[in-house]
């Protein structure tokens, strides 16, 4: 059976899936994405409802076909490639953007635990749920990691203290692991802090030793007073009753 067109008023009338034709032509012009499948489809419907008068050539269709051909070539090597760089993921940790179907943005981070590779697109295994590699936004540095974590750790005390005039002995405990966050840090580490914060830990960790020192000197000298020489001996005193009694 041949192909049947519409003619209206001497001329051919575009049929829906022509029209249908030229809407995903006009996609492709603006940028779209069109996969293998796609391009063979629009190839197919441009045989069907082409002019009959005006056929198109043997030498187009090759020409299509060719470019058919390099298209599927072209996909599977960014296939290959989206393989190779998800599996370079793998034990990292990453920063992903998902948008759910109400087109709410989160945030999930953790490790890569393994990729899941399936209908030509990569999936990062995370906390046993599968990610997109579209929605990777951050890979971390494990160093980064531990100096972000320290910073964060650093700040999280810093915070709990008082002003520097108001500082306790009470305090002695935040202050110290303030100085242990601090005395572990590399210059890596501290230039995720502020100068003003290191100093300003510093000035803590001067005054509450200070602090210590005159805590314990009041401790020592309680601890090395001498007995009153006047005060009678409680055990002499009841040896010289006994005596006296027997005298």
């Amino acid at each position: 059976m041949g192909v049947v067109q519409e003619v209206k008023d001497g001329k051919f009338v575009e049929s829906n899936s022509a029209q249908s034709l030229a809407k995903d032509k006009s996609k492709v012009k603006n940028g779209s994405n069109l996969d293998k499948d796609a391009f063979l489809q629009l190839l197919v419907a441009q045989m069907k409802y082409q002019d009959p008068l005006e056929p198109t050539s043997n030498t187009e269709y090759i020409s299509q076909f060719a470019t058919f051909s390099e298209l599927e070539q072209m996909q599977n090597m960014s296939a290959t490639l989206e393989l190779s760089r998800a599996s370079t993921l793998v034990g990292q940790t990453v920063l992903m953007k998902v948008t759910d179907s109400s087109g709410r943005q989160t945030t999930v981070q953790g490790n890569v635990d393994y990729v899941i590779y399936e209908n030509g697109k990569a999936y990062l295994s995370i906390g046993g749920q599968p990610y997109s590699l579209d929605d990777l936004d951050t890979v971390a540095d494990k160093k980064y990691l531990e100096a972000y974590s320290m910073g964060a750790e650093f700040m999280t005390i810093y915070k709990k203290l008082p002003k520097l005039d108001a500082l306790s002995i009470a305090d002695r405990e935040n202050v110290e692991k303030l100085e242990k966050i601090l005395g572990g840090m590399n210059d890596y580490q501290k230039s995720f802090l502020t100068d003003d914060y290191i100093e300003g830990a510093e000035k803590y960790i001067k005054k509450m030793k200070d602090l210590v020192a005159i805590a314990d000197a009041d401790k020592g000298e309680d601890g090395d007073k001498d007995p009153d020489p006047t005060e009678p001996d409680g055990d002499g005193d009841e040896d010289s009753g006994e005596e006296s009694k027997k005298v």
